[in-house]
């Protein structure tokens, strides 16, 4: 589970990059594939997170 949530923003980053390579609409100023690859690296830090939450070593009481 925790490897297909890794990869999530790398393939949307990587293969969402072909269908997102337009400029319109613009979203916040910005062209959309600017904004697609802005999104996916602030997406990329929430899907860390939740990674690292789940994550049984980082519980706490698990001292090494």
């Amino acid at each position: 589970m925790k490897f297909v949530l890794a990869s999530l923003p790398f393939l949307a980053l990587i293969i969402g990059m072909f269908f997102a390579n337009r400029t319109d609409p613009m979203i916040l100023g910005m062209p959309f594939i600017m904004f697609w690859t802005v999104l996916w690296v602030v997406l990329s830090t929430v899907v860390m997170f939740i990674i690292y939450k789940t994550d049984p070593k980082n519980q706490r009481g698990d001292a090494e």
